[in-house]
Order: C-alpha cells, then structure tokens, then sequence
C-alpha cells in the first residue's frame, strides 16, 4: 500500500484526453483552469479556505498561509503545529524565488553523547520525545505573513481555529492512522487518547471531530497578538513571542522536562527540547539552488532536504531522448531507477546542514560529474548495489540495514513506528499546497511532522511534538550526524520552475524519501509526454526503496520498486527481465501530488486523485 490510496480503488474518471506519445491517458478530473488564481492542497477544505482567502483580496501568501494552519486541523495524522515545513515563493516584486527554512534544528541538548552513551541508543527513536526538533511552523507563516502577506492574522487563522472548535468530517486515513496507534495511546500517550480517542473509542470517517484545545492555544495566541494595538506587523510580532517566548514555549519546555515517554525504544524517556531553544530560533530566507533543464531552469531548497536530489536526477537523464520514450515503457522507468539509485546514493554520501558540513553541490550538480556517473547506468541491467560518488576531499558513505535488522529493532522495541507500514515505506506523514493568484505570485509548502502519532499530546496545547530528529545518525563523522543547533536532512521538499525565464511552475508531495521520486516522474511526464498538470499526476507511478530510509529503523531494501497495478503488464515483465525487484501496490497508490502552473494571464492547478482528499480550486 502506498501513500494515503486504497488498494484497488479507482476514482470516477472523465473522457481521457489525448497526447503525441500516449494517446490515451487516463484522466480522473479537469485541469483546472482561470484567471483570478488557483489553489491546490492534499485536502479539499483547506483547498475551499484558499480560495476563500483570495475571493477576500488576499494574495497568494496570505491564502497559502491560511491552507497550511487548516491543513495542521483537518490533516493530524500528517502535519501539526509541532512540525516542520520548508517554503518556497515568488514575489512579483522581487522577481526572484525564495526559500523560506522552517526546519527547526536539533536542540542544545540533542548530542550523540547523550543518546549513545548516557541513554544507551544506537538510533534516535522515530516515536516520543527524544526525535522532537525545535517547532518551526508557526515562526515560519509568521514570517511569511509579515513580510509577504497582506491580511491580519485574524483573517488567515480563524477558519482553522472554527474547524478545530467546531469540527470538520474526519479523513478516513486519520481515522485509520488512530486505530492503528489506539493501544498506544490507552497504555502509554493519555493526553492523546484524551484528544484523539473521544468517549474512549476511535472515532469513525467522516465523524466531525473537534479539536477544542488547539482551538483554545490559536486563540490565545490571537487574543495576546491583538492585545498590544498597533498594525498587523506588530500584531504579528506578539503571536510570534506567544509562540516561541510564551505560554506555547513554556508548555512545551515543561512536558519535557517533567514527562517520561514511552518510544520506540521500548523504554520511557525525557526530551531535550527547552523553551530557550525556541526563543534562540528564527526560520530564515535563503536562496534556492537550481538546474537548467533545456527550457526550464528548476528550483529546489538545499541539502538540508532531499530537494538537490531531484536537480541531480535530471542532470543525469538529461539527453536520454525522454521526448520520444512513453513514460510508462520500461525504458524509460529503467533509466529513471538507475540514474535515481546514483542520486540518492550521493543523498546518503554528502548531504547534510549546510552550516555544519561542506556539501560539493557545485560537482554534485555539473555536467561533467553527472556525465561520469551516468557511465555507470546500463540500460538493460539493474544494480544491486549502492554507488555514491567519489569526490576528492569530501568523505562520506551509505551505512544500509537490512529489513532483517529492521525487523528485529521493531521486535526489541515492542512497536514500530507508527508512520510505517511495511518495513521500507513511509506512509502519511506529510501535506502539500500550492497557491498562484492573480497577479502572478506564487506559494508552495510542503509541511509535515508533529502527527498525531509521532509524539503525545501536551494537554495544555493540544498538539504534539515532532520527530525530525530520527533522521539524524548517531555515528560519528557523517554529514547527517547528530549535532546540537544542526538541521537535519528532511525528506521535505518544494519545487518551482521557470520557462523560457519566465516563472511557471509549482509542485510537490508528501511521501516521505518518495517526494522527489514522484515529483521528477511528474515533471518529466509535462516536459516530455506533453501531459497536462492532471494528466501527468494521474499517470501511473512507482517508487524504489532500494537505499537507506530516512526514517526509523533506517533499513533497504536493494533493488526494489514498487509500481502500480496500471502500468501495462509488458513494462512489469521486462524491468523483472532487467533484473529489478517488482513489487505490485494497488492501482491508485503512488504519491499525492498537487501542482499549479501560470502562463501570462492564465492560471492552472491540478490535485491527486489517490485517497480522494487532495482537489484544487481556481477561477
């Protein structure tokens, strides 16, 4: 099963339409298509909020803003408030894109020493307290709000607060992911089951589900922003100390310090997490890296996510002739598998906080170097074995667990973590929207972490914490290793795109190591099948899990992709052919893939179809 889809579920469908290289693709819903603006999310409320947002005058910061704190209410399972988000935009009046780093880092007590040595861990556990990075959501849309925005706060938080205090109908995969961890809760997380277990029972889909005390903690933090007087500026200041200096820090130092929690571990533990560490932390704007990609010049964040990954993908295809290859022929998913093996291999081997470790992205991203790394893709044989580059001066390698192991650390643990299913995929962890509006500015954000079942609920908030810790190691000498004030290396991803120097598109996906995978299949099916937004998320996908996950407990699984049941039985039968391990997921389980795109006065959005939440809206 993949990510949020139902095994064999299909959605209604409307007349296919038809492209130069597959004449007849299957299409779910119409591109959307206006001139005012458009709005895309993973949840068709959140969606309605947007656009709501934008028919009120606000721009696309301010609805993009808006999206995300709905997201945090009617998406639990998938994102919080205690979680993580990275941002990309384009400000007309700047004219260039920006990336907004709302990935908190390691806390000042988070060392390698205190996990290996003082408390005995070999991983940072992927459940509890100890995973819980500094909360960079809020801090971010504040700034975001402040500094590109055009309405108060009031405007872009209220329709979250009434869908926490009033309720909304509750997503079948929420529902689902609290079944799943509801022992948990009842034994070790009370504060959840109080929150997430109404009347002690897990409540059933579409159940309109309330949030009462996250309602409360948005309205106080309102009620102290409009206190003070003044603009929307200083409006803005105060709910950002509220957060990161007041009653939200405080609550949030005091869990820690005083709550011992059962994780994956199998033994009850502190966090490290401290008020002063979010009063130290700021999210920051930082410029995006880029790859030429022949009209198209294609912005990622930096190594700090898997973001680079998806650049250095392309720079290995790039040539192959993908304009004359259908994108469900296994000539194209072959080449696709194996320039994606030597690129994530290079993840594993390099990347990791700008700040603490020199990353060779200038070679990592050139002609030359990736020209030299294609040689080792051979077009009728798939590899088995883990390939990262080799940089003078840079050191680096790929420490693989197996599924054996795996296995055995969720058998130690007596649980496994709660966001994965089958050992080796990463399932409902993550929310996307994109937003263009009328005059041509442009918001994507992929936030994530702080779900219900990653940590338990502080009852004075009505939130948990997040997890992102679990993605450092605790071996010494990596680029991803543990360090206190360190980022870690997010799965997170955004991505924009120009034509012909023009900007162009949005897109993303939650999916934890899976984002960048689905999001190059898309891109690559618009550029080179010519499919439009719809058409080219609707096609079918696939994913390897051939290289280590960034998530606990950090296993592979060497020549595996697992595709849809759509792709025709002939591709199937000759990537097995080819050597490679073929695992058939349902028909609609790939990705959950939102895009937006604008062209003079036009605007266009597209939204998945897999586990019938994503839609987009425009006019």
């Amino acid at each position: 099963m993949g990510q949020n889809g139902s095994r064999g579920t299909s959605p209604a469908t409307n007349p296919p339409r038809v492209s130069l290289i597959n004449p007849n693709p299957f299409t779910t819903r119409p591109e959307i298509e206006g001139t005012f603006g458009v709005v895309a999310s993973t949840h068709w409320i959140a969606t309605a909020v947007g656009m709501g947002i934008l028919e009120k005058g606000g721009n696309a910061f301010d609805a993009g803003v808006a999206t995300a704190f709905t997201l945090q209410v009617v998406e639990p399972h998938l994102n919080g408030p205690g979680g993580d988000v990275p941002v990309i935009l384009y400000d007309k009046r700047k004219g260039e894109p920006e990336v907004i780093c709302g990935q908190g880092p390691a806390p000042a007590g988070a060392t390698i020493a205190h996990y290996r040595d003082h408390l005995g861990l070999d991983m940072v556990p992927g459940t509890g307290l100890l995973a819980a990075c500094i909360p960079g959501t809020f801090p971010t849309y504040m700034m975001i709000l402040r500094d590109y925005g055009t309405m108060r706060l009031r405007d872009v938080l209220e329709p979250a607060i009434d869908y926490a205090l009033n309720g909304h109908p509750l997503a079948e995969r929420a529902s689902a992911t609290i079944a799943t961890v509801a022992d948990l809760f009842r034994e070790h997380w009370p504060t959840s089951a109080e929150v997430f277990l109404p009347g002690g029972n897990v409540p059933e889909p579409s159940t309109i589900f309330k949030n009462k005390r996250l309602a409360e903690t948005y309205m106080r933090i309102l009620s102290e922003a409009e206190a003070g007087g003044g603009g929307r500026e200083a409006e803005i200041e105060r709910a950002t100390r509220a957060w990161s200096e007041g009653f939200v820090a405080e609550a949030i130092d005091r869990f820690c310090r005083t709550q011992e929690v059962m994780d994956v571990s199998g033994r009850p533990h502190r966090g490290v997490l401290t008020g002063e560490d979010m009063a130290r932390w700021q999210p920051r704007k930082e410029a995006p890296l880029h790859y030429d990609y022949g009209r198209f010049r294609v912005f990622k964040p930096g190594p700090w996510t898997q973001g680079p990954v998806l650049l250095q993908m392309l720079a290995l295809l790039e040539g192959y002739g993908f304009d004359k290859i259908d994108p469900t022929d296994a000539d194209f998913i072959h080449l696709w598998i194996e320039a994606a093996k030597l690129a994530y291999a290079d993840r594993e081997a390099f990347y990791g906080d700008p700040d603490f470790v020199d990353v060779p992205l200038e070679t990592l991203l050139s002609k030359a170097y990736n020209a030299e790394r294609r040689k080792l893709i051979n077009p009728n044989f798939a590899s088995l074995e883990q390939r990262p580059g080799q940089i003078a001066g840079f050191g680096g390698k790929v420490i693989v667990k197996s599924v054996a192991e795996g296995r055995a650390a969720v058998s130690a643990a007596g649980a496994g973590e709660p966001t994965v299913g089958r050992l080796g995929e990463v399932r409902g962890d993550t929310v996307h929207v994109d937003v263009i509006d009328r005059h041509g500015n442009m918001f994507s954000a992929t936030p994530s972490g702080g779900w219900l079942q990653s940590s338990p609920v502080i009852p004075e908030l009505g939130f948990p914490l997040g997890t992102r810790a679990q993605m450092f190691w605790l071996e010494e000498g990596l680029p991803a290793s543990l360090a206190p004030g360190k980022r870690p290396r997010s799965t997170l991803s955004v991505g924009m795109a120009f034509r012909d120097g023009e900007p162009y598109l949005i897109w993303g996906t939650p999916g934890g190591d899976q984002q960048d995978q689905w999001n190059c299949q898309f891109f690559l099916r618009h550029v080179h099948a010519g499919l439009n937004l719809q058409e080219a998320i609707d096609a079918p996908a696939w994913h390897i899990e051939h290289f280590p996950i960034s998530f606990w407990p950090r296993t592979a699984r060497p020549g595996v992709v697992v595709v849809e049941d759509r792709l025709p039985a002939r591709t199937i039968a000759e990537l097995r052919r080819r050597g490679h391990i073929v695992e058939i997921s349902g028909s609609w389980t790939e990705g959950r893939l939102t895009a937006a795109s604008q062209e003079g006065v036009r605007r266009k959005a597209a939204a998945n179809p897999r586990g019938m939440q994503g839609y987009a809206a425009g006019r």
